[in-house]
């Protein structure tokens, strides 16, 4: 069930994108299969670059992603192309990358189809704003936390202070060491 909605999406996806569907026709017939352990879902490419439930059997190419990644998603599909790890073929592993990195879902022109382009456009712009907002909302919020930490009530050190207490270890160890050195010298010799 995971597996038909995930590619009835990225079917959705695919059909206002021409241009994906052409980089996927030359791999007709091919099966790839997308891994996020505990989760496998197989996908074939039709004749006319959608994709398909694969039947069962070898995929021509594997793209596994860690569970642990999936965070990094916050930074957009390029922020997980690092973790992606990739087995099989690889001219269809670079176009299933290249497709899967640049599709986008274009919600101002699919809420355009309900309620029009102007409505749709500043629905969408309002959104945007709203996300924008909150963005530098949370980034105000860690901010000040970091601030009140390290100058009110000094839980965090400053990197600079820091760095500066290692210099003054290091002076420090250095002039003891020439210290002990003199009260060597001063020292009466042994018999």
């Amino acid at each position: 069930m995971l597996s038909s909605s995930v590619i009835r999406g990225l079917n959705h996806l695919l059909k206002d994108a021409p241009w994906a569907r052409e980089r996927l026709r030359p791999f007709t017939g091919r099966k790839a299969s997308l891994v996020l352990k505990p989760v496998e879902i197989g996908l074939g490419i039709d004749a006319e670059g959608y994709f398909t439930e694969s039947a069962d059997g070898d995929p021509d190419v594997s793209l596994e992603l860690p569970i642990g990644s999936l965070p990094k998603l916050a930074g957009g599909p390029d922020a997980l192309m690092s973790d992606i790890r990739i087995s099989g073929n690889a001219d269809l592993a670079d176009a299933l990358g290249f497709v899967l990195r640049k599709l986008r879902w274009d919600g101002e022109e699919a809420l355009s189809h309900l309620t029009g382009d102007i409505l749709a456009h500043r629905a969408v712009a309002t959104a945007r704003s709203l996300a924008d907002w909150q963005r530098q909302t949370a980034r105000n919020v860690i901010d000040n936390l970091a601030e009140y930490f390290s100058e009110e009530q000094p839980v965090l050190v400053k990197r600079v202070l820091l760095e500066d207490l290692g210099r003054e270890a290091a002076a420090l160890r250095d002039d003891l060491a020439r210290l002990e050195k003199r009260l060597k010298k001063l020292e009466p010799p042994r018999r």
